[in-house]
C-alpha cells in the first residue's frame, strides 16, 4: 500500500462549496475522535470505478481534519477478492476490507472482519449522527450484515438499470424504452441492429469471471422466474424458468456486438458511450462515465430506465460493496479505519459524494430536489431499492468457488461450445459437489444469513 493520498486544492474547494454539508458539528466530532489517532496510517483496496474516484476526490478533507493517512491501491475487480484473501491469511497490511455482496459470508465466517458493535459501543469513536436507519434497509441488510450482525456499512452500491440512447431509439420509431425483455429482443432489437454498420441493439457485459457469473448469467434467471438453487440448496438450473431465461440470453446474442463474451463493464459502457450499441443493462455507478463528455458522446441522448421486466416481473440486478474493519489491524488502526468508514458513508458528505460521481447508500440525499433533478439515474435506482433481491447472487461462503464454475460454463454456453442444457447440467453437478463438501446437505450450514 505505497500510494498515499495527497491533498488536492480543487477538491477542498468542491467540498467547501457543498451547501448541504453540515460539516461544522460533524467536523468537531471527527476531529475530537481522531486526536489520539493522529499520524495513524490505514490502508485498503479501491476499484477503478466512479464511486472510488469520488471518495478519493473528497478524501483530503478527512485527512486534513483527522491527521489519519489513508493509503490505497487500485485493483481490478476480478483480482480484488483474491488479493484481500491472501492479505488476510498472511496477516498483511490491509486495515479496511472492501466486501462485495457475495463475499460477506466468507469474510465474516473466517473472522477476517470485525462486527461494528465492537466500535459502536465506544462513544468516543462513534459518530453521534451515525444513524444506521438512514441507510436503505435493503442495502444495509444485503451488503453489511451476516448471521444477525452488522459488519460493514454500505459503500458504492448499485442497482441494475437500463441505460439507453434515446436518440437512436427515436430514429428507430420508439418514444420510450422497452418495458420488458421480450419487447427489447422482439420489437426493439431488430430495428436497432445493423451488423454491416457495426450497430447493435444491446451489449451485455459477459467477460469470464465474476462479470460472467454475476452480471450476465444471473441477470437472466430471476426475472424469468428461475434461480441458481432451490430451497434444498440443489441446482435449479434445469427448471423450466431457468432454462427459459438462459436460452433467452443465448438468443439475444444475435443483437450484440461480436466478441461480447470478452466485454467487461468498461467495454459495455464504452459501446453505449461511443454509439456502437443503443442499450445496456449496467450498474447505476457508471452514470458518471456516461455523462462525462471526455468519455461519452451521448450528451442529451443519454436516458435511464429500470431494467426490463421478465415473466416473473421486474427484478433488477443488485450489486455493490460495504466497507468493514479488518480484524488483523492494530487497535489504533481499527479505530482510525472505523472513523474513515463512518465518514465515507455518512449523511454529511453524501451529497458531495454523489456530486463527485459516487452512489450513496443514504436515503436522505435522494430526497434532495437538486439531486433528483440533476441525476437521471436516481428515480429508477431508488425505486429498485424499495423491493430488491439480496439473494440475486447467493451470499454464502461457497459462492467464490461456485462463481468460477458458473463463469467457465456460462462462457462456454455463450460461445456455443456447449448447449444451454448441457452447460446447466454441468454447472449443477459441480455446484452440488462443492456444496456437499461444504456441509450444505447435512443441515450444518444455511444458504442465506
Amino acid at each position: 500500500m505505497k500510494r498515499l493520498l495527497k491533498v488536492c486544492a480543487s477538491v477542498l474547494a468542491l467540498a467547501a462549496a457543498s451547501a448541504s454539508m453540515p460539516l461544522a458539528a460533524h467536523a468537531d466530532w471527527l476531529e475530537d475522535a481522531a486526536k489520539p489517532l493522529k499520524g495513524t496510517q490505514i490502508s485498503g483496496i479501491f476499484l477503478d470505478r466512479p464511486g472510488y474516484r469520488a471518495i478519493i476526490k473528497l478524501l483530503p478533507e478527512f485527512e486534513k481534519k483527522t491527521g489519519i493517512k489513508v493509503n490505497y491501491e487500485i485493483v481490478p475487480y476480478e483480482n480484488t477478492r483474491e488479493k484481500e484473501v491472501l492479505n488476510f491469511t498472511s496477516q498483511g497490511d490491509i486495515t479496511m476490507a472492501l466486501v462485495d455482496l457475495v463475499w460477506m459470508g466468507e469474510f465474516a465466517e473466517n473472522g477476517w472482519i470485525e462486527p461494528i458493535e465492537k466500535f459502536t459501543k465506544d462513544k468516543s469513536i462513534t459518530d453521534p449522527n451515525l444513524k444506521l436507519d438512514g441507510f436503505f434497509p435493503l442495502l444495509l441488510d444485503a451488503f453489511g450484515s451476516w448471521g444477525g450482525k452488522t459488519y460493514g456499512l454500505p459503500f458504492d452500491n448499485y442497482s441494475g438499470l437500463l441505460f439507453y440512447n434515446s436518440c437512436k431509439l427515436k430514429e428507430a420509431g420508439f418514444d420510450k424504452p422497452p418495458a420488458t425483455w421480450d419487447e427489447l429482443m422482439n420489437v426493439y432489437a431488430p430495428k436497432l441492429t445493423d451488423a454491416s454498420k457495426n450497430q447493435y441493439a444491446f451489449a451485455l457485459q459477459s467477460l469470464r469471471g465474476e462479470t460472467q457469473s454475476a452480471d450476465s448469467f444471473m441477470r437472466f434467471l430471476w426475472p424469468f422466474g428461475g434461480s441458481l438453487l432451490d430451497k434444498q440448496f440443489k441446482s435449479n438450473l434445469m427448471s423450466k424458468e431457468s432454462q427459459t431465461g438462459l436460452n433467452f440470453r443465448q438468443a439475444l446474442m444475435k443483437y450484440m456486438p461480436p466478441g461480447i463474451v470478452s466485454f467487461d463493464h468498461v467495454e459495455s459502457v464504452n459501446a453505449l458511450a461511443q454509439g456502437q450499441v443503443a442499450m445496456i443493462t449496467e450498474w447505476s455507478a457508471f452514470y458518471g462515465t456516461l455523462v462525462d463528455p471526455a468519455t461519452s458522446k451521448l450528451g442529451d441522448c443519454l436516458a435511464v430506465a429500470p431494467e426490463p421486466a421478465g415473466p416473473a416481473g421486474r427484478l433488477p440486478a443488485l450489486g455493490g460493496f460495504s466497507l468493514a474493519v479488518a480484524a488483523q489491524a492494530s487497535e489504533a488502526q481499527k479505530k482510525a479505519t472505523w472513523l474513515f468508514i463512518q465518514w465515507a458513508t455518512s449523511e454529511d458528505i453524501a451529497k458531495s459524494y454523489v456530486e463527485a460521481g459516487g452512489v450513496s447508500g443514504r436515503m436522505s440525499v435522494y430526497n434532495d430536489p437538486a439531486i433528483k433533478a440533476k441525476y437521471k439515474f436516481v428515480e429508477p435506482m431508488v425505486a429498485s431499492w424499495q423491493k430488491g433481491v439480496p439473494e440475486f447472487r447467493p451470499r454464502f461462503p461457497a459462492w467464490p468457488a461456485i462463481s468460477e464454475v458458473v463463469a467457465e460454463w456460462g462462457s462456454k454456453m455463450m460461445l456455443g461450445q456447449v448447449s444451454v442444457e448441457a452447460g446447466s447440467k454441468e454447472i449443477g453437478t459441480r455446484m452440488e459437489d462443492i456444496l456437499k463438501k461444504e456441509g450444505y446437505y447435512d443441515g450444518k450450514k444455511k444458504l442465506l444469513q
